[in-house]
């Protein structure tokens, strides 16, 4: 076997007393004299990706016994940063260390204080990879030379721009600046504008600046759409080969009513005796992107579609998501399909996979089935037989529900926020996006589709990458056990872990009751994020021991990689070779998608926190009902009433008190009058400011500190009844900002949502 990077850390691990040469650690291992050469070149490849560290004379080391870290920075708008790495605590980097580094970039850095006990502190001695080659900014000129001020907060440095570089920009434009010189101690970074977006305020410039800010590929490579034009955009007959018929199964699709790919379809039969027959029909994505083809590295670099309100950036080019990839009503489409049949209980009986060619009965939209489940199977609009079907449905999702609430599966149905765009782009109203009984049904499915397909090929011992879901740290659940004893709820705990049955159970309890949306939201910041990883460690938010995901290949790549892995054992072609490779490829490929869809959220959250800023920026000094929505240290936020929309309440401006920040307790107090504010309290709040900029919204209490309710400046009520005051505080902020934790680690059990275009 070839000498891997694996064996070379575990010998320095076990055999280095010191730092050793190249020719010490390879010496270390009985290498053909072929194969020397090429250790050489992957300890120097180490050396480059941080994995050992380069010391004087030559000499190699493993990172962490020489006091060293490595790992990417994170850095904050005030100038200092962390240095997050995998096996070791983050490491504090002061803002007088951060000169000569960007946010993103991948560094070594010399720990100095704080292993034991404080937190470790550092400087940065090397810069390994520098991740921006270009930085999205606002334009502006100066005498002598501009510069462009990036748009990302955490982008500290002004990229100098040399006079003739500057491509014609002009002031207050949105440009791409590609970075030639990088930051020094006492020198700025410097390069030239490459492109102009255009106008701040316009809309298509403002998806174009988030999708370049976090490097999102937008438009396909040529090769790309070449190949996707020839692909047929009928099922063939030669496509028909090897597959079961099930044209005549009435097939839906059930989405939202501006979907445009439907990669799924469903239909149920009774088989008496309380027993439902399932099928989950899902487009064949693999039939029409073979494996290292241009389509399919282009979809392995993107790994997930990006939604935005209004559009799309999808995985695969149009021709095949909204295409023949997509299941569009009343023609041929290639499936894979998942059946399964049920007891009267819910649980699985069994379950069968194969290739199929279908026609989708009907496009129906949530909206639809559920007015047809309120009003007991009664549309119009929708004949006799699916109605049935529907009711059928709805009665086996809720055995479904059921059965994943006995195991312990828990279900945060955290609401989400549906921007309503006029003509121009622009928003018009922000509400919170209903689900109902429709969104959970196909949830159901969804979910017990995946799970089928995971339990099939972890029998057959078939690497794969599985949809895990580590469980609560012991220190979080700790926590949120002392949390709810405060509300008079025990939480039984063992050995520093928690069956999820016990939250499920938890849950239920509190349903209801005017401390249910504080538990649930202290419960959902205690949890982890979901990920990819060939190594099943099972996922505890479902309380699932085997997961994955199947039901979502056209805007999903570990989907698609799940069905060339299944296509291939249901046709006995997955050789020892083949699962060699994928032994091999899975932890890169997981590693990858994973950190894709956190790209992919954080981009979509900062649209949607970009589109309530301007739904905001004119109502400055209107006065709003709300609720406490989230406590920190240096301030509340609150959730409005009247639109889904969040805002700080910052500590500095209640002038009534000096507060306190019960941690224990996700709580401020005050001192003296002990006035309390915490998750749920109601108040009454002024918007005070809007930072397009930094996408922060800022409140303050209504009619306090001072400020005396007052009538807008004709004395009267604005026309929807709300009133105006006169506060219109834009001052800087200069406190630390919360990054709300449940939308940074996302749902949960996000598994069970389908996100489709707007």
């Amino acid at each position: 076997m070839p000498l891997t990077a694996s064996d070379i850390l575990k010998f320095l691990e076990k055999n280095a007393s010191r730092p050793l040469t190249v020719r010490e650690i390879v010496s270390g291992f009985d290498l053909p004299r072929r194969d020397r050469s090429r250790a050489v070149r992957l300890i120097e490849e180490m050396a480059r990706e941080g994995t050992l560290v380069r010391l004087k004379g030559e000499r190699y080391s493993i990172p962490r016994q020489v006091n060293l870290v490595t790992g990417t920075v994170s850095a904050h708008r005030d100038g200092y940063g962390f240095i997050s790495s995998p096996d070791r605590p983050d490491v504090f980097i002061p803002a007088r260390y951060m000169r000569e580094v960007m946010h993103g970039d991948r560094v070594v850095v010399r720990v100095e204080r704080g292993w034991r006990g404080a937190k470790p502190e550092g400087r940065v001695i090397r810069v390994l990879d520098r991740v921006h080659q270009t930085v999205v900014g606002r334009y502006e000129a100066g005498p002598r030379f501009g510069y462009v001020v990036p748009l990302d907060p955490r982008l500290t440095h002004d990229v100098y721009i040399a006079e003739g570089e500057s491509f014609g920009a002009r002031p207050g434009q949105i440009v791409i600046a590609r970075i030639d010189a990088y930051p020094e101690r006492n020198r700025n970074p410097e390069g030239a504008i490459i492109q102009v977006l255009g106008a701040a305020d316009d809309p298509e410039v403002e998806i174009l600046t988030i999708v370049h800010k976090h490097g999102l590929p937008y438009e396909f490579p040529p090769e790309v759409l070449d190949e996707a034009a020839v692909v047929p955009d009928r099922v063939r007959d030669e496509d028909r080969k090897g597959r079961r018929d099930l044209r005549d199964i009435p097939l839906v699709t059930i989405d939202g009513e501006t979907a445009k790919d439907f990669d799924d379809a469903v239909a149920v039969r009774d088989e008496g005796e309380g027993r439902v027959r399932l099928w989950v029909a899902i487009a064949d994505v693999a039939h029409y992107v073979a494996e290292g083809s241009p389509i399919d590295r282009e979809a392995y670099e993107r790994s997930t579609s990006v939604y935005f309100p209004g559009r799309a950036v999808p995985m695969l080019p149009e021709a095949l998501s909204n295409g023949i990839c997509s299941l569009n009503p009343d023609v041929e489409r290639l499936a894979m399909t998942a059946e399964i049949l049920f007891d009267a209980q819910g649980a699985r009986l069994e379950s069968s996979f194969y290739p199929a060619v279908i026609r989708s009965r009907a496009r129906l939209t949530y909206t639809e089935v559920w007015e047809v489940l309120k009003n007991d199977g009664e549309s119009p609009a929708i004949d006799e037989e699916l109605r049935g079907g529907l009711r059928l449905m709805r009665s086996l999702a809720e055995r479904l529900t059921a059965m994943r609430r006995t195991r312990g599966s828990l279900d945060f149905d955290l609401p989400e926020a549906e921007i309503i765009l006029d003509l121009r782009g622009k928003p018009e109203n922000i509400v919170r996006a209903e689900r109902n009984a429709a969104h959970r049904l196909i949830e159901e499915f969804m979910l017990a589709a995946n799970e089928a397909v995971a339990a099939f090929l972890s029998a057959r011992e078939t690497p794969i990458l599985y949809r895990v879901h580590d469980p609560p740290a012991p220190e979080k659940l700790q926590a949120f056990q002392q949390f709810v004893a405060n509300f008079n709820y025990g939480l039984v705990l063992e050995d520093g872990g928690v069956d999820p049955r016990r939250l499920q159970a938890l849950l239920a309890e509190v349903e209801g009751k005017p401390e249910e949306r504080m538990i649930n939201q202290v419960l959902l910041r205690s949890m982890r994020q979901a990920r990819y990883a060939p190594e099943n460690t099972g996922h505890f938010g479902l309380a699932a021991d085997l997961y994955c995901h199947f039901t979502s290949p056209i805007r999903r790549y570990p989907d698609l990689m799940v069905h060339r892995t299944l296509k291939k054992e249901l046709t006995r072609r997955s050789s020892a070779a083949h699962r060699a490779r994928l032994e091999k490829t899975l932890p890169t490929a997981g590693e990858h998608t994973s950190q894709m869809e956190r790209r992919a959220m954080e981009a979509e959250r900062e649209v949607i926190d970009l589109k309530k800023c301007q739904f905001m920026a004119d109502k400055v000094g209107e006065v709003f009902d709300g609720f406490v929505s989230g406590v920190q240290p240096f301030g509340f936020f609150v959730e409005l009433k009247d639109y889904f929309v969040e805002g700080l309440v910052r500590v500095s401006s209640l002038l009534d008190d000096f507060y306190e920040y019960e941690e224990d307790l996700h709580r401020l107090i005050g001192q003296n009058r002990r006035r309390q504010f915490q998750i749920g309290s109601p108040v009454q709040v002024t918007v005070q400011s809007v930072n397009l900029d930094r996408r922060e919204i800022d409140f303050a209490l209504a009619f306090e500190g001072g400020g005396q309710r007052t009538e807008d400046r004709k004395g009267q009520r604005t026309e929807d009844g709300r009133q105006r005051t006169g506060a219109k505080d834009r001052g800087r902020r200069t406190d630390d900002r919360r990054q709300k934790t449940e939308k940074d680690r996302g749902r949960t059990t996000d598994d069970r949502g389908r996100r489709k275009s707007r």
